[in-house]
């Protein structure tokens, strides 16, 4: 039987070169997309942030950045979410005494920073500074010793006025021991002296000045705690000795409830860039759902393509099957075929992996987080793409095969003449509906949530429908003749009405051959307008807010407090709000299981903020957002806490710092300025660097008069620029980030092109297989011009219904998520949408058309 099933498989692989290539083609991409993303998860899950700063120390201690919420779910165990802090938890001051104390520590270093604009060098110290104006970390000398600087010219900072620079900034300011220097920090800039110069082999270190432990301590502005310790180690101790000796010399708890971590060799890092973990932590997630995703569009186009491999031949097999071939020798022969197309294609694809996922892991804005490649990575890649697609393959031939191999040879016969298959299996079918109406139900859920659970909702009924859709295909494509066929057979004469009697007569074919098409045009419906509908609702409203004709920015650290006061004082000014933007953590149940969800929160001055910024406050007044304990909500988000005026909120700031905030007031515009709104006096004493990031600015006329008397206010404030004000001023978020943009090249470029390729695949190997259809016609006296027309037409049809059905199955998730995100309809520019239409389009074409002509040229020519 073995030698039977092999010389079956041997000859029909020969017979049917052409259909298989499509499979081949569409099996090699997909392999190519799943080992592409195991390859950027592998990349990223061990990613840690570059060691710059403590390249010098022996470990560095820190706090946990982390912050966890423990709740027990509805008849279930505790559960915890844990999430990271989007500011620095800084250490108390006495745990630098302690760490000094630990075995094996020659010296503990508390390693403060300030950010500093050096503004010019000069020779004296009343001389102005012109040689411009850069921005570098301010640093105790003490600390120094953990990069390493050392002393290249001069002698250390002895007193309050005096610095030292690095090379690269002395080299910029054109400064030398015993010249002067500007400095600014967080008021009028002022003169220092340069003490020494000094340099570091480590090339990846900020620009720095250091200044005496003393007076960085008081420029911090937070005496009692440091922002880590920096530790080196007596000559030959080991880094797991020294972290057992830290750990048990250190407490507990860092500054309130937080942990204390001690960090060494790469983890090093995690100290300085303290958002480098949070930002890969919620990569992660978004990446295994795009790959999620991508598994779920690979496995259900090789599923199509095969099963339609598969139905094409239901004829030949039926014939062996009536010859006395028996079913196992059947399924044999199919699976050995299958086997060795895929299995050449999995492993093509698992090496092709390799380089797309180099390209899309150059595509990710990971910084300051470089993603290494392990040795072992492309290989594991490779070898899970392949394993899995070849794992799927054969169940599924075997599968498709099932109707023709179960038949008996009297009945085979008949099946050998039937020129379609017959309907779906009940099976298939009562799946089929029952995912359909599971996905409109999620939708419907989607309109009653906000928020991440909506969009959880609507991306569950897409995936619902989506499959729903593939399952009931022929169905669909016999309810489309019905619409279409009477236009087409009406508009298209001869040819027309072959063209709608083939595909009403064939509608199994026109099912399998819109299923990618809908695949296509649902995903990428779908990412581009959840994004685009949010991101003009968010525009909308910020435009709605903004009062302020002019804004104030400055250099990346922002613009100290002081420059807003001086504002607020300039002639023609009526009122000038500094925006400090920070970030908060909201505990809370979904569906009974804890959450923790990360809010950018902007600070402001209350008593300013009606003349630059009007959130569409519905109760309270915003007047009142003084002091440390108030807070302004956003209505939606209001009514999901159950909270109104004067009630509490538990929040947690930036650093993790646990508090209890009174509801003064709720507004509308939730969207484009964030849900919670907070005083800036309660943010500044937990934000990394208390400095604004926009001045809003509001002036009796707008003018060119009043915007010059605010540049001179802002004139001892280097780096300071006054514009118009924009939406974007007040924008809780950046309009489109670089993440985003990635994401969108990853999902919709990268799946939404191998979704394409698999409708060339797909049609191609349906037109493949009517050669013998075209030859009758050309038979009975079609012209080869009446045959080309068909195509078109039928072309046509596919694309036509494949876009309809794509659009009204990502629209009813889409609807729900916009109206119960935005209160508005979804919004894809037409722009998008028609490249959308002509992409799939031309795969249409390209499946339909090219096999037509070019492969099919010997059956168009034939003679009547």
């Amino acid at each position: 039987m073995r030698r039977a099933s092999a010389f079956l498989a041997r000859r029909s692989l020969k017979t049917h070169r052409r259909a298989w290539a499509a499979v081949f083609a569409a099996t090699t991409a997909a392999a190519a997309l799943i080992g592409a993303f195991a390859f950027v998860l592998g990349s990223l899950l061990p990613a840690q942030p570059p060691v710059e700063r403590y390249a010098g120390a022996d470990a560095v201690v820190a706090a946990d950045q982390k912050v966890t919420y423990t709740a027990k779910p509805w008849g279930s165990e505790p559960k915890t979410a844990t999430t990271y802090l989007p500011e620095r938890v800084r250490l108390d001051r006495s745990v630098v005494r302690k760490a000094a104390a630990a075995d094996g520590v020659t010296k503990a270093v508390a390693d403060d920073s300030v950010p500093v604009t050096v503004s010019g060098g000069s020779t004296g110290p009343g001389a102005p500074g012109g040689a411009g104006a850069a921005s570098a970390v301010g640093r105790s000398w003490e600390s120094a010793v953990l990069t390493p600087y050392r002393l290249t010219d001069g002698h250390a900072p002895r007193t309050s006025s005096e610095v030292v620079i690095d090379r690269a900034l002395a080299a910029a300011a054109g400064s030398t021991a015993g010249s002067h220097v500007t400095l600014q920090f967080d008021g009028a800039p002022r003169v220092y002296s340069v003490s020494g110069v000094a340099d570091t082999a480590h090339r990846g270190a900020a620009p720095a000045v250091f200044f005496t432990e003393q007076r960085l301590t008081a420029l911090a502005g937070h005496p009692g705690t440091v922002d880590a310790i920096g530790i080196v180690a007596e000559k030959g101790v080991p880094a797991g000795t020294l972290r057992a000796s830290l750990a048990a010399a250190l407490p507990d708890r860092a500054h309130g409830d937080h942990g204390i971590r001690v960090l060494t060799g790469s983890e090093r890092g995690q100290a300085e860039y303290v958002g480098a973990l949070g930002a890969r932590g919620d990569l992660l997630p978004l990446l295994a759902s795009i790959a999620g995703t991508v598994l779920m569009v690979a496995l259900l186009v090789i599923a199509t393509t095969l099963s339609q491999a598969v139905h094409q031949r239901s004829g030949e097999l039926a014939l062996l099957r009536a010859v006395g071939a028996t079913p196992r020798q059947l399924r044999s022969a199919v699976g050995r075929e299958v086997s060795r197309v895929t299995g050449v294609a999995a492993v093509l694809g698992g090496i092709g992996g390799v380089p797309l996922g180099l390209l899309m892991r150059s595509l990710l804005t990971t910084d300051p987080l470089p993603l290494p490649v392990p040795v072992w990575l492309p290989f594991a890649a490779g070898a899970t793409a392949a394993v899995l697609v070849a794992l799927a393959a054969r169940p599924v031939s075997m599968l498709a095969a099932r109707s023709i191999t179960r038949l008996r040879p009297a009945a085979a016969l008949d099946a050998a003449r039937a020129p379609e298959p017959g309907e779906p299996g009940r099976v298939r079918t009562v799946f089929g509906v029952v995912l359909a109406v599971a996905g409109a139900g999620s939708a419907g859920a989607a309109t009653a949530q906000g928020g991440q659970a909506a969009a959880v909702a609507a991306s569950g009924a897409a995936t619902s429908l989506i499959i729903a859709v593939a399952l009931l295909g022929p169905r669909i494509a016999r309810v489309a003749m019905r619409v279409l066929g009477t236009p087409v057979r009406r508009l298209g004469g001869v040819s027309g009405f072959l063209a709608a009697r083939s595909a009403t007569a064939h509608h199994r074919r026109l099912g399998a051959a819109i299923t990618p098409i809908v695949l296509v045009v649902a995903f990428v419906c779908v990412q581009l307008t959840a994004g685009s509908t949010l991101e003009q609702a968010a525009d909308r409203q910020a435009a709605a807010a903004l009062r302020a004709d002019l804004v104030a920015t400055g250099p990346a650290a922002g613009l100290p407090a002081a420059a807003a006061r001086a504002v607020r004082e300039a002639p023609g000014v009526t009122a000038a709000t500094g925006v400090l933007r920070s970030g908060i953590v909201l505990a809370h149940r979904e569906m009974g299981d804890p959450k923790l969800d990360r809010f950018p929160v902007l600070g402001v001055t209350a008593d300013q903020l009606s003349g630059t910024l009007d959130p569409h406050v519905t109760a309270g007044d915003p007047a009142d957002l003084t002091g440390k304990d108030t807070v302004a909500v956003g209505k939606d988000r209001a009514a999901d806490l159950d909270v109104g005026i004067g009630d509490t909120v538990k929040l947690r700031l930036g650093d993790g710092t646990e508090v209890r905030l009174r509801v003064v007031a709720l507004y509308e515009l939730a969207l484009g300025l964030g849900e919670f709104m907070l005083p800036r006096e309660a943010l500044a004493g937990h934000v990394e660097t208390p400095r604004d990031q926009r001045i809003l600015i509001r002036t009796t006329d707008g003018g060119p008069a009043a915007a010059a008397a605010v540049r001179r206010a802002l004139a001892p404030y280097t780096g300071a620029q006054v514009r118009a004000a924009t939406a974007d001023d007040v924008r809780i978020a950046p309009s489109v980030s670089d993440e985003d943009n990635a994401m969108v090249v990853i999902g919709v470029g990268v799946i939404g092109g191998f979704a394409l390729l698999a409708v060339v695949s797909t049609l191609s190997l349906i037109t493949v297989g009517r050669r013998p259809e075209f030859r009758l016609l050309r038979m009975v006296g079609a012209s080869r011009r009446q045959v080309r027309r068909v195509l078109v037409l039928e072309t046509g049809l596919v694309a036509v219904t494949g876009l309809t059905i794509g659009t009204l199955v990502a629209a009813v998730p889409l609807v729900a998520f916009a109206v119960s995100v935005t209160g508005s309809v979804p919004y894809l520019p037409p722009v998008q949408y028609g490249v959308l239409a002509l992409a799939v389009t031309v795969a249409a074409g390209a499946g339909s058309l090219w096999p037509g002509a070019s492969g099919g040229r010997l059956v168009l020519k034939h003679r009547r």
